[in-house]
């Protein structure tokens, strides 16, 4: 059988590691938690490289410089774990500051705990930190601490932040293989013209032929290229950081996010990722006892599209003067009809987050299939463009050879 490492956590809050035989990792979890021990890590010792490794890589320069989503994440979830083990919140940071492998979680962490410590609550502590806990992780923590159930509550939290999670890496991980495309094509297209159409035009010149227009438009962006590779890449660079200037004013940043909801495809997308992260957040805020004025105000600040999140202001109005929330929510015309029908159903019959939980399980499902949907058009599309920019290069080099082969018969 596989030999397993393990770090564990005892009831008094001591950090035991150690090594077992077993099956498989559910297998070693069982076996400590009958000894009365909490599982924190468990890895099979044949990686131990790696993570030796993975620990060398932490220290050196491309170590995370800061505290990750992934790693608040992490935190979350073992901090949850200890806390319903029993230990006692300032003992509970004091085991997860040993665990900490990044430097900056550690300093983080040490930071929270000398807070709590000092007095604050957990929420007070985080507060203190807004670069890394969002309103909306205060407000969940600070429901949990009124409720006497913190342990229950960052269960809870860890569950929508890992649903989030899978959100995001579903659609990064669709538009990998469409990014490569567009980078081979790119180089490619560099290569023939820096390198292959120039071997050529000293051909063409030593014929003394007036070349056709598509062979004279090649040999001219070659060139242009290779004497002046160096303004493309400023051009470039300067447009992404002018780009970047310009969305981060508010009304410009308000006209992008207004344009992309009309795309084609884009836009549809980029509503179903919004509503399902929307309706899951919202959800968690109402089930820890977030009144819904409160919570709309909340999940305004986790929405990326502006638009969308600006729409938020003229739901809260109207709920504030007694219209309720699913009606305002539908006259928008900004969020999908199923998604505002639902939400509408779920108010009326008093059950308002089992409706909104249903509604990102619906919309997560969607989201994946808006992406197939999408790159089952751009995947053609890119091969498509690339085939035609190749061959027309091509194409014009053996244009002008064909005109050389005239001139010798």
């Amino acid at each position: 059988m596989p030999l397993y490492r393990y770090k564990a956590v005892n009831t008094s809050g001591d950090v035991a590691a150690g090594e077992l035989d077993a099956a498989n990792e559910s297998e070693i979890v069982d076996r400590l938690r009958d000894q009365g021990l909490m599982p924190m890590q468990v890895v099979a010792a044949a990686g131990e490289r790696v993570a030796a490794a993975q620990k060398a890589a932490r220290r050196s320069w491309f170590a995370p410089r800061r505290v990750t989503r992934d790693h608040l994440l992490a935190f979350t979830r073992e901090l949850a774990t200890l806390l319903r083990a029993g230990l006692p919140l300032d003992r509970a940071l004091e085991v997860l500051i040993n665990l900490a492998g990044a430097p900056p979680v550690a300093r983080l962490l040490q930071a929270v705990r000398d807070s709590v410590r000092g007095g604050k609550s957990l929420s007070q502590a985080l507060d203190m930190h807004r670069e890394v806990f969002s309103r909306f992780y205060v407000n969940i923590v600070r429901a949990g601490e009124a409720g006497g159930a913190l342990g229950a509550v960052l269960t809870r939290l860890s569950e929508t932040m890992e649903r989030n999670k899978e959100l995001r890496e579903s659609v990064k991980s669709a538009l990998i293989y469409p990014i490569i495309l567009i980078c081979v094509a790119v180089t490619s297209v560099m290569i023939l013209l820096v390198f292959v159409v120039p071997q050529f035009q000293q051909t063409f010149a030593q014929a003394g032929k007036a070349l056709p227009v598509p062979t004279q438009v090649v040999i001219f962006v070659g060139t242009g290229l290779r004497k002046y590779w160096w303004l493309l890449i400023t051009v470039v660079v300067a447009g992404v950081w002018l780009f970047r200037r310009w969305l981060s004013r508010p009304a410009a940043r308000f006209r992008w996010d207004q344009r992309l909801l009309r795309w084609p495809l884009i836009g549809d997308l980029t509503a179903k990722v919004e509503v399902a992260r929307f309706a899951r957040t919202l959800a968690t805020l109402l089930g820890n006892g977030v009144t819904l004025l409160a919570g709309l105000s909340i999940v305004k600040e986790t929405m990326t599209n502006t638009v969308l999140a600006q729409s938020l202001d003229g739901v809260t109005t109207r709920l504030r003067e007694g219209k309720g929330f699913g009606r305002p929510l539908l006259e928008t015309g900004l969020y999908p009809r199923l998604a505002t029908q639902m939400i509408l159903v779920g108010e009326e019959s008093g059950r308002l987050e089992e409706m909104l939980n249903r509604v990102a399980d619906v919309y997560d499902r969607e989201v994946a299939m808006a992406v197939k949907r999408f790159l089952a058009v751009l995947e053609p599309a890119l091969i498509l463009g690339l085939a035609v920019l190749i061959g027309g290069i091509v194409f014009s080099i053996l244009l002008g050879v064909m005109g050389m082969s005239e001139l010798v018969v």
